[in-house]
Formats: structure tokens, C-alpha cells, sequence
């Protein structure tokens, strides 16, 4: 409830923002300009409508169209006001520059006439013609990412140099999927051909990352049932997002081990390789605790027991269990959540609090990779930052990883 009422709150904020900045300076009759404004106001209400077709399980073809207009809408606008506040902080920074200027200029020459002001109609023309252009950057900037967010997942070869890594678990190879956010505009068609790249890679583990789905199972078990397809010899791995827990985490953790996975809920299995052990471990999402208190996310708990494991890998849904998967010895996380940012200004958002966004980095004496998203959450929608699927493989020479 809290986030649904600070969301809304940020969507009338930012639509206001735009009507006052847009519609305000437009040369419209008054019954034209409340047209304008109604329609501003009406198409992010979508969003709200969305959110509560997604809580009770609707799933019908008007919910899906809802779900388009509230996403493309809510990313339209989004860039929108990005570059919207961009240039008005420009013009702000201009007109103190200005101020100063004739400030200096009167101080030296007062009695000399200084013209400080465009012509008026000049001036409107000056911003009229701005605003059409912002208005068309962005809507040309949606499509693009609509483009590349629609289309087939990239695929990211990785190597992670692990010390002393034993010779029988080097290529040892994992295929990550992460953040497939199946729901609304995401459907069985696409999770089909995800599954189809997967496993055509034939890794012996295919580890998923969290946020599978949106929604309730009772409304979308259709539509993630091609997971079930995906195998992998050693076996297939799926570890709680965030999102599944805003959707009855309990039920899906049960379909996930329905379709074949091995859930890993702070807990880990022991893999053979040859004739060597590796421990791979799970943890339930950082905020899982805030749910439920038996899922308080606990990377120490999640090898009790396991023994000195020649190597030790985590899945956790979120970059930020790096600090505690640091402290329990584990050789390599491997995580999902951020999608890497998505697109502008989202990404410079979640920098600010999750320590890795994408790729490969070093944390203390542990490496975490970070999955751009194999799906993408909200506006389908993605520039600069493609979705992808992992092949991560153990090496114990001393390369760097590349995303």
C-alpha cells in the first residue's frame, strides 16, 4: 500500500509537471486545453487499474490492453520529464547567468539602456517550437526502446577467474536467466523462445534469479509453464525475487517446484564434477524477511553444514547480499534485480542503492555477476542496456569477464 501511494503520488507529480510546462504555453482555446489536461490526467490512471488487475489475478485480454497503455504511457512521460527537467535546469542556470550579467553591466554603465528580454512572440516561438521537440525525441527514444526491449535476449559469454580453482570444475559453465517479469506484456510466446536459446547452450546448470512472474499463479501458470522445458544435467535453480513475493510467494515457490527446480530458500546442494564437490547455495530476496520472517535472506545459514566445498556459489536475487556473501566465503555471487537500469533516468535511480547495476566486479575476495534482466519490469522499454541471458564459466586463469 505504501508503494502504491507513493507511486501514484509520483505519477500525478510528474504529469502536472508536464501539462504545466507543455499545455500551458500551448496557444489553445480553454475547452481544448482541458481536453489536454483531462487526457494527461486519465491515461496514468491505467497504472493504479493495473496494479489492481495484477492483485486480483484478472487476465483477460482489456487488462492486457490496460497494462500496454499504462506501461508505453508511463515510459512516454518518464522521458518526458527527464528531458523536460534537463532543460529547464539549462534555462535556469542561463537565466542566473543572464541576472549576473546585466547585474555587472549596470553597475558599470547605469545610465546606459540594456535589452535583457527576447521579443515576445519570438520568444513563445523559441518554446513551442523546444517543446514539439522534446515531445518527438522522446516518442522517437520509445520506440527504440521498445524495439530492444521486445526483442530476442542477448546472449553474455562470461569467465570468472576463481583462486585455485581445481582442474576438473575448469569451463565448468552456468546459464543465468534472470528477471523474466511475465505477466502483462511478457508472455508465454517470449519465455518460449527464451527457453528455446537456453537450452541450446546445453550448460549442466541453468540457474534462474528471481522475479520470474507478475502476478498470481492461478492467472499466468500458462504462460511461465515453458520453464518446466528447460534442462540442464546437474539441474535447474531457482532462488526468490522481490516481485514474487508482491504476488503470493508461497504458491510459487510450489509451482517453480512443480515445474522442476530445485528452490533454494537459504539452503544449497552439493554438486559433483568428476571427482570434485562444489557447494552451489541459495538465498531468498534481501527484503524477503519484510514478508515473511521464516524468509529473512541469510547467506551464512545457506551453507550450514556444507563443509569445506572446493568452490562456493550463491544465487541471490539482489547485488546488495554481496556484503554477506563476502563474509560467508562464497567464491562467487551471481545476482539479478537491477536490469542493469533499463533506461534513462531509472538507471542512475538504482545506483543509488544496490552497489553493482550489470556485469562482473570484485567485492573483497568475492566476484558477483550481475544479470541485465532477461525480461524487463514496467515500460517495455530498454535503450543503451539489452536484456540478456548469462553463460557464465569457471576458469582458474586470470581473465576478466566481459558484459
Amino acid at each position: 500500500m505504501k508503494f502504491f501511494i507513493i507511486f501514484t503520488t509520483f505519477l500525478i507529480l510528474m504529469h502536472g509537471y508536464i501539462g504545466w510546462r507543455f499545455i500551458g504555453p500551448a496557444k489553445l482555446k480553454r475547452f481544448h486545453k482541458w481536453i489536454a489536461w483531462g487526457v494527461l490526467f486519465l491515461i496514468p490512471l491505467t497504472m493504479p487499474l493495473t496494479f489492481q488487475f495484477r492483485i486480483r489475478g484478472v487476465n483477460t485480454w482489456w487488462s492486457d490492453l490496460s497494462g500496454w497503455i499504462g506501461y508505453i504511457s508511463l515510459g512516454f512521460f518518464s522521458l518526458v520529464l527527464a528531458v523536460l527537467l534537463v532543460r529547464d535546469s539549462i534555462w535556469i542556470i542561463a537565466a542566473v547567468i543572464r541576472f549576473i550579467i546585466v547585474m555587472v553591466k549596470r553597475a558599470i554603465a547605469p545610465k546606459q539602456a540594456i535589452k535583457t528580454a527576447l521579443d515576445k512572440e519570438r520568444r513563445h516561438f523559441l518554446i513551442q517550437s523546444m517543446n514539439l521537440g522534446l515531445l518527438g525525441t522522446s516518442a522517437l527514444l520509445t520506440g527504440c526502446g521498445f524495439y530492444e526491449a521486445r526483442r530476442r535476449p542477448t546472449l553474455v559469454k562470461v569467465s570468472v577467474p576463481i583462486p585455485n580453482l581445481p582442474k576438473e570444475l575448469e569451463g565448468l559453465q552456468i546459464a543465468q536467466i534472470s528477471d523474466l517479469h511475465v505477466g502483462l506484456t511478457i508472455k508465454r510466446d517470449y519465455v518460449e523462445r527464451v527457453v528455446k536459446q537456453v537450452n541450446d547452450l546445453e550448460a549442466p546448470i541453468i540457474a534462474m534469479t528471481g522475479d520470474l512472474a507478475d502476478g498470481l499463479v492461478s492467472g499466468i501458470r500458462d504462460e511461465v509453464a515453458p520453464i518446466g522445458d528447460l534442462y540442464a544435467p546437474y539441474g535447474k535453480f531457482f532462488v526468490t525475487g522481490n516481485h514474487e513475493y508482491y504476488s503470493g510467494v508461497e504458491d510459487w515457490v510450489e509451482e517453480i517446484d512443480r515445474l522442476g527446480f530445485t528452490v533454494l530458500l537459504n539452503s544449497h546442494r552439493i554438486l559433483t564434477h568428476g571427482n570434485t564437490n562444489f557447494v552451489l547455495a541459495g538465498v531468498t530476496d534481501y527484503s524477503g524477511g519484510r514478508f515473511l520472517k521464516s524468509h529473512i535472506s541469510n547467506p551464512m545459514h545457506a551453507v550450514d553444514g556444507a563443509g569445506p566445498g572446493d568452490v562456493r556459489i550463491l544465487l541471490a536475487h539482489q547485488p546488495r547480499s554481496i556484503f554477506a556473501a563476502a563474509k560467508a566465503g562464497f567464491d562467487l555471487q551471481i545476482s539479478g534485480h537491477t536490469h542493469g537500469g533499463q533506461y534513462f533516468p531509472w538507471n542512475m535511480l538504482v545506483e543509488l542503492y544496490q552497489p553493482f547495476t550489470k556485469g562482473l566486479h570484485r567485492y573483497e575476495k568475492t566476484w558477483i555477476y550481475v544479470n541485465r534482466g532477461t525480461g524487463y519490469w514496467g515500460p517495455a522499454m530498454r535503450l543503451g542496456v539489452p536484456s540478456e541471458i548469462t553463460l557464465i564459466t569457471l576458469t582458474g586463469r586470470k581473465s576478466k569477464g566481459q558484459a
